[in-house]
């Protein structure tokens, strides 16, 4: 029965217009948004997804020309050319001489129509040291030429990994340098899961963001924590969510997180909502001086059309042009009227959204917390864990070790937390293949450090005395000893 289900669901989610998906070549990824005439240009590649429509996530294209893209077939690979190789690549001298084909013929190749794989072959049979090397050196001869001449891409679906590989390989800086392991890391120990209530503060351009939504799968709540206008949601706009993953996502700007603690919190203007309001004052006033130029300009038409009747010819053509005037004036102000019209219908929206996550943040309950963001974790952590249950996690990011020793002291003297831990994640990529696997050469030098720990209830009225015994309590003997010494 289960089988009979698979076969029923189809092979995978396909590719559809207006989604978002991820080009793959070898190692490198780009996201795009799937449009139908749309040229996409892709390491040193141009070419169009309007065949790409329609077919499941995962397929390899092959580039063809005028950019269209056809479903890549499956060819065995031939190894009766490769049977013969040397036993060491000792005589090999790599003076350029041994291709016997130019730049020239392979460009004829290339205007013929001939495609990458061909072209490949052609370079195999026409190098005078292929068949002296060992059959490893081939095997990356042959990788290395099909990288360089068979145009081909694979389309993905987008996901954390994908999404976070991608951001860490081309833009690490928009994403504090976070890397894949250190999220993967992130996302198990604040311990996201479908129905939790998360608050999520973060400056990685959504990716944290879009990696705690994925995990949930539209179930529970998440109040994201933004600085400055507005909440920056790039990356989260890759992961294609469907449109009811957003009705839970609520958001709350930081600066005011300390009316809200001390009581004194009230719904006035957003940053935003002040430039929103000052362009809807020029626009009105805009109106009113359209409205008074538009009187004085009728008036001064009419004194000339009863001034001036020479011919009746002309006073019908001008007749009309002032008609036409008053018709693009009319429909110009009802346009302005509207765009005033949604501009307040907007501010009303955000409002009532910032209401909403304020309640939510009163309660007090929220199941976990992550931090990942530019700004000094001290304060923002010491701040945000009030709005956190008891006996819940969280998780701080960031790319230096010494702010986040900072912050475990202040943890420590301040109370109410427990399993403390600060870990860096150490992450080194493997070759695996036969009779040649070992480590590669490259690997990362960082990905950041975590501090994680588990929240509970605060006795305020020990919490001072309680503080400074536990740091008498962790000094060590020996300094303990000099400190009583001088005080005898």
């Amino acid at each position: 029965m289960a089988v009979m289900a698979a076969m029923a669901a189809g092979p995978g989610p396909r590719i559809c217009e207006g989604e978002c998906a991820v080009l793959k070549r070898g190692d490198v990824f780009k996201a795009v948004a799937v449009l139908r005439r749309r040229k996409i240009i892709f390491e040193k590649q141009w070419f169009y997804l309007d065949n790409a429509i329609g077919h499941v996530y995962g397929t390899t294209f092959e580039v063809t020309s005028g950019g269209n893209l056809q479903p890549r077939r499956e060819v065995e690979e031939t190894t009766t050319d490769t049977k013969e190789a040397g036993t060491d690549n000792r005589n090999i001298v790599d003076d350029g001489k041994s291709q016997k084909l130019t730049h020239d013929d392979i460009k004829a190749l290339k205007d013929k129509g001939i495609k990458g794989q061909e072209i490949v072959q052609q370079l195999i049979e026409n190098s005078t040291t292929f068949r002296d090397k060992t059959e490893f050196a081939q095997d990356k001869y042959i990788k290395k030429k099909k990288k360089k001449y068979e145009a081909v891409i694979t389309i993905v679906k987008p996901s954390t990994r994908i999404l976070s590989t991608m951001y860490y390989a081309r833009e690490p800086g928009k994403i504090n340098h976070l890397r894949y392991d250190t999220l993967a890391q992130m996302l198990t120990l604040g311990n996201i899961r479908a129905g939790n209530k998360m608050i999520v503060m973060e400056t990685c351009a959504g990716l944290v963001l879009g990696a705690v939504m994925e995990r949930m799968g539209g179930y529970g709540s998440i109040i994201q924590m933004y600085p400055g206008g507005g909440p920056v949601r790039a990356a989260t706009s890759c992961f294609g969510f469907p449109k009811h993953f957003f009705n839970n996502l609520h958001e709350f700007p930081l600066s005011k997180v300390d009316s809200l603690l001390s009581g004194t919190f009230s719904t006035e203007m957003l940053p935003s909502e002040i430039e929103d309001n000052a362009l809807v004052e020029e626009e009105s006033n805009g109106l009113t001086d359209e409205k008074q130029g538009s009187i004085q300009e009728t008036e001064e038409e009419s004194i000339t059309a009863t001034a001036m009747e020479i011919n009746q010819t002309e006073e019908q053509e001008t007749m009309d042009i002032n008609a036409e005037d008053v018709e693009f004036k009319d429909n110009k102000e009802k346009d302005n009227k509207e765009n005033v019209r949604e501009k307040q219908r907007k501010q009303w929206e955000r409002r009532k959204k910032l209401i909403e996550a304020a309640a939510l943040l009163r309660e007090k309950n929220a199941d976990g917390l992550i931090v990942a963001s530019k700004f000094h974790p001290t304060p923002l952590l010491l701040s945000l864990l009030e709005f956190v249950a008891p006996s819940r996690p969280f998780v701080v990011y960031c790319q230096y070790k010494e702010p986040l020793l900072e912050c475990y002291t202040k943890l420590r003297e301040r109370g109410g937390v427990i399993n403390l831990k600060l870990s860096e994640t150490w992450l080194r990529n493997y070759q695996v293949l036969p009779d040649r696997s070992h480590p590669k050469l490259t690997m990362s030098g960082g990905g950041g450090y975590l501090l994680s720990g588990i929240t509970v209830v605060l006795d305020k009225g020990k919490s001072d005395s309680s503080s400074l015994e536990a740091l008498k309590m962790e000094e060590p003997s020996s300094k303990r000893c000099k400190v009583q010494d001088l005080q005898c």
